[in-house]
C-alpha cells in the first residue's frame, strides 16, 4: 500500500465511494470497483483491501435494511456459498499476482457478460430457473468469485431476480448476503495474507469516502436514469477488465 502514488490514491478513495454508493442505491455499479483496484494494486492485494471496504460498506446497508432480508433465500445460499468460498481459497493458495490479474478480468467479463444477457433477452424478462439445483448452483458461484474476486454482485442479482422479490426485499437480501458472506471470506483471506494490518489500515482510511458513497448513492438513485446509468457502468467495467487481461 506504501508505493500507492496520488493517481493511486485518487482511484482506491473513488472505488471507496462507489462502493458506499452500490451497497446503498445504485445497483451494478460494484462490478467497475473490482478491475480499479486490481490496475492500482497488486492483485492479491486489491482483494484483500477490498474487501475490507466492502466489509465496512456492509456495515452501512445491513443497518439500513436490517427489517428488509428475505432469510429463508440466505439460508438457502449461504452454505454452499461457503463451499465455494472455500474452493476459491484453495485455487489462490496456487495463484501469483500475475496469475490472478487477467483471472479478475476473465471473471468480471463473465459476470458483466451473464447480466447483459439477463437484461436483453426477450426483453429483460427471461425465465429463469427456481429449483433447488438453481440456487445451489449460483450460490456455489457466488462464493468462488467473491473469494477470488469480490465479483459475485451479478450472480446474486440473477438469483434474486428469479425470486421475484419486491424491490426493498430484493435490495435487503443483497444487504444481508453479502454481509455475511464478507466475513466469511476474512479468516481465508488473512490465511492468504490477502488482508493485512496495512490493507485494514487503508480501508480505516476510505471510511469517510465509503460513508459518503453510502449517502450519495440513497439520494442519487431518485435523481439519476437507472438504464443509461448501468450502460455506461458496464462499459467502463469491461474496458478496465479487459485492460487486465493483457
Amino acid at each position: 500500500m506504501s508505493d500507492l502514488d496520488l493517481f493511486g490514491w485518487f482511484v482506491v478513495a473513488l472505488c471507496a465511494f462507489m462502493v458506499g454508493m452500490t451497497k446503498t442505491g445504485i445497483p451494478g455499479l460494484g462490478i467497475m470497483v473490482v478491475p480499479l483496484m486490481a490496475g492500482v494494486l497488486p492483485a492479491r492485494s486489491s482483494v484483500g483491501a477490498l474487501l475490507g471496504i466492502l466489509i465496512l460498506a456492509d456495515l452501512f446497508a445491513a443497518s439500513y435494511h436490517r427489517h428488509n432480508a428475505q432469510w429463508r433465500h440466505l439460508f438457502h445460499l449461504i452454505p454452499v456459498a461457503l463451499a465455494g468460498i472455500v474452493t476459491g481459497y484453495f485455487g489462490l493458495k496456487y495463484i501469483n499476482d500475475e496469475q490472478l490479474k487477467p483471472i479478475i478480468g476473465g471473471i468480471v467479463l463473465a459476470m458483466l457478460a451473464i447480466n447483459y444477457w439477463r437484461t436483453r433477452t426477450k426483453g429483460g424478462d427471461t425465465p429463469i430457473p427456481t429449483q433447488w439445483w438453481f440456487a445451489a448452483g449460483l450460490g456455489f458461484i457466488a462464493g468462488v468469485t467473491t473469494m477470488m474476486a469480490n465479483a459475485a454482485g451479478p450472480v446474486m442479482i440473477i438469483y434474486l431476480l428469479a425470486m421475484r422479490l419486491p424491490k426493498i426485499n430484493f435490495v435487503g437480501t443483497s444487504a444481508w448476503f453479502f454481509f455475511v458472506i464478507n466475513w466469511l471470506k476474512v479468516p481465508f483471506s488473512t490465511n492468504l495474507q490477502l488482508m493485512t494490518a496495512e490493507s485494514v489500515k487503508l480501508d480505516l482510511m476510505m471510511l469517510p469516502f465509503i460513508a459518503a458513497g453510502a449517502v450519495a448513492g440513497i439520494f442519487a438513485l431518485k435523481r439519476i436514469p437507472q438504464k443509461a446509468f448501468n450502460i455506461v457502468v458496464q462499459i467502463l467495467a469491461a474496458a478496465a477488465a479487459i485492460r487486465l487481461l493483457f
